[in-house]
């Protein structure tokens, strides 16, 4: 432990070495620092970037990467781990600072999106790359302004804001005969906004039982009067694709459906106080299959599940002489049919689109929260504090306090520091899922933790940095474990896992740099540390236990010719625990791995052609269990935008 604590500390030491070299050679002028404003449907949050870490990853971040999906992208964000099951968008789970993907709320344009039967759900997300705006990652625990299930990050995606009027079509297609097509239409009339979009998408995949086609639909409108903002946004996915080994190695065809809706309607009032209600809806339907074809003799059929998922917020903020105040209230209903998870019901209930197929069981939950917080800024330090309050109808009452604060110490450095309570309320699949290989606990309880973390940031016009050292301290930590000698994983509450770690991240404009002739344009350099310490040791973990524990990454964009442009992306990942081995079920540990992607593309105002190459040096690996990642992969694409 010694060891791990030196490392921290030379770590932080040498980048703020790094910090204070890049000042004294910096701008000796006053530079204007933004504050970059952590939009949703909760405008006013009081979370901002002058007391937690926030990353925001832009527009033109995202026309630059060489990635084509969401889940993609992700895998270069600070300390964000993702654990892909196949390529493309097809489901990853997300974890941030060694949480896992039941830890991380997922919301769309602020609304919460995480799908209460299992994490592997959260992800089908009915918008596409060249559909979002722009990205916004919540470092740490965030349930002071988003409630339960932000126990250890949040990600908000953020979809086109675009006021022009335009039509947008766009294809690709590589390896593995894969391909997409995507249509955009942006209509906009007075005040009223307009923006829709729809996808088609197919591989062959590229091993066997990894193909997939995956369509979605998405449109958005708001409408801005005197009296506030009305919003209105609808989504529709549908996934099929074949799921080698995804739960378990022991079964290599599976197969795995998925249809998920999600509409929302939300409004901002204008005026001295500022009220921001939304409703939402939420279903998804999922069908798995164990065997896609050629079934054992002992099988008895296919796994149906269905979710719906409504609720409403009441938000209200306010500016005084005091400072800012925001308070609220929200209201969530979870439930579930399914032939596996929950409860007996009274009376079978017929599977909508599966003629013959039954639910049987089934489970309602309900949740309530009230919340208040309030910021002040007095001179150069802010200070933010605010108390959640939580009532879930199966697990009762559950508070969550926290607080923020930051000092200014010039134009270019600012201290920061919080201490943030959280919770995570177990899914219907930790409480219910029995299966070959797998044994719910209906007795869970949630998860709870307290994270303390402190950290400098360097802002300026050429260099943006920080440094972040937090701990975590986690009891009831769900996770699906078995001892070494047993066949099935169980969902148990691990007494205690605490995550230990450093996150530091250091961007540089090399045009604003060095200059405006400079070959290269932007260079972004992200590393992360973890070590989590746990009572567990007689367990072998599916998830919480194997985390990240070094994270490297590097991107760059350059110049070529003219309009040419590349773009480069390094990720080192070491990862700490184990999976068992697919013959011998034996603990083995995982591999640190490298890999490197690039992209060179051409842009014009209407049009962009571009061509990539992902894991270029086909490096073998994985991110979780047996399942092994694609090796290299070349594909291409163009877009065409139509202005009217």
């Amino acid at each position: 432990m010694s060891n791990k604590t030196t490392n921290l500390k030379t770590l932080t030491s040498l980048f703020i070495l790094l910090l204070s070299f890049n000042y004294s050679y910096s701008q000796k002028d006053t530079v204007n620092l933004k504050e970059t404003i952590i939009t949703d449907s909760k405008p006013a949050s009081l979370y901002s970037e002058k007391s937690r870490v926030v990353q925001i990853i832009s527009r033109e971040e995202i026309a630059k990467a060489p990635v084509q999906s969401i889940n993609e992208l992700l895998e270069y964000a600070l300390n964000v781990d993702v654990r892909n099951r196949s390529s493309n968008s097809v489901q990853s789970d997300i974890g941030i600072r060694g949480g896992s993907f039941e830890q991380t709320l997922v919301l769309l344009n602020g609304v919460k999106i995480n799908d209460p039967q299992t994490g592997h759900h959260t992800m089908n997300i009915p918008v596409e790359l060249s559909d979002v705006e722009r990205i916004e990652i919540l470092e740490g625990p965030g349930s002071r302004v988003y409630g339960v299930n932000a126990f250890a990050g949040a990600i908000n995606i953020i979809t086109s804001t675009q006021k022009d009027n335009f039509v947008k079509l766009g294809v690709e297609a590589g390896e593995y005969k894969t391909y997409s097509a995507n249509a955009a239409l942006s209509f906009n009339y007075k005040n009223i906004h307009n923006y829709f979009s729809i996808t088609q998408k197919a591989s062959d995949g590229y091993i066997n039982n990894t193909d997939y086609n995956i369509a979605d639909l998405f449109y958005q409108t708001d409408y801005t009067a005197k009296a506030g903002k009305a919003s209105l946004q609808l989504g529709y996915v549908n996934k099929q694709f074949g799921a080698s080994d995804f739960y378990s190695s022991a079964f290599p065809n599976e197969y795995e459906h998925t249809k998920t809706f999600f509409a929302n309607v939300g409004f901002v009032s204008s005026g001295k106080i500022q009220f921001c209600p939304t409703i939402y809806y939420r279903r998804n339907q999922d069908r798995f299959e164990l065997f896609r074809s050629d079934p054992a003799p002992w099988y008895t059929g296919d796994n149906y599940h269905l979710t719906d998922v409504y609720g409403a917020e009441l938000r209200a903020n306010f500016h005084s002489f005091l400072g800012k105040t925001s308070f609220g209230s929200e209201f969530r209903s979870e439930n579930i049919l399914s032939n596996v998870l929950g409860t007996p019901l009274s009376s079978p209930e017929a599977v909508p689109g599966e003629p013959g197929e039954f639910f049987t069981k089934g489970k309602s939950r309900q949740n309530v929260g009230l919340f208040a917080e309030h910021l002040v800024n007095i001179q150069k330090l802010s200070v933010s504090a605010g108390i959640y309050e939580n009532y879930n109808t199966d697990f009762g009452w559950n508070t969550s306090l926290s607080a923020d604060a930051s000092y200014k110490l010039n134009d270019n450095y600012k201290l920061f520091a919080s201490v943030n309570q959280s919770m995570r309320l177990p899914t219907y699949t930790d409480l219910y899922y029995v299966g070959p290989t797998n044994l719910g606990n209906p007795n869970l309880k949630p998860e709870q933790a307290t994270t303390y973390e402190m950290g400098l940031k360097y802002i300026s016009d050429n260099v943006n940095a920080h440094v972040s050292l937090f701990r975590r301290e986690g009891s009831n930590i769900i996770d699906w474990v078995k001892p070494s000698d047993t066949s099935k994983w169980e969902s148990k509450n691990i007494t205690e896992v605490n995550a230990n770690g450093v996150d530091m991240s250091i961007q540089f404009n090399m045009q604003k740099l060095m200059s405006k002739n400079c070959f290269i344009n932007t260079i972004n350099i992200t590393y992360s540390y973890l070590y989590l310490d746990k009572q567990s040791s007689n367990y072998i973990s599916y998830y919480a236990l194997d985390y990240l524990r070094n994270k490297l990454t590097l991107r760059l964009d350059h110049k070529i010719y003219k309009n040419i442009k590349g773009s480069w992306a390094f990720r080192y990942n070491d990862r700490a625990g184990t999976y068992a081995d697919a013959v011998t079920g034996a603990p083995v540990n995982y591999k640190p791995f490298l890999t490197t992607d690039v992209k060179v593309y051409m842009e014009k105002r209407t049009w962009t052609a571009y061509i990539e190459a992902n894991n270029v040096f086909n490096i073998q690996y994985q991110d979780i269990g047996t399942i092994l990642m694609p090796g290299r992969w070349i594909s291409g694409g163009f877009s065409y935008k139509l202005f009217y």
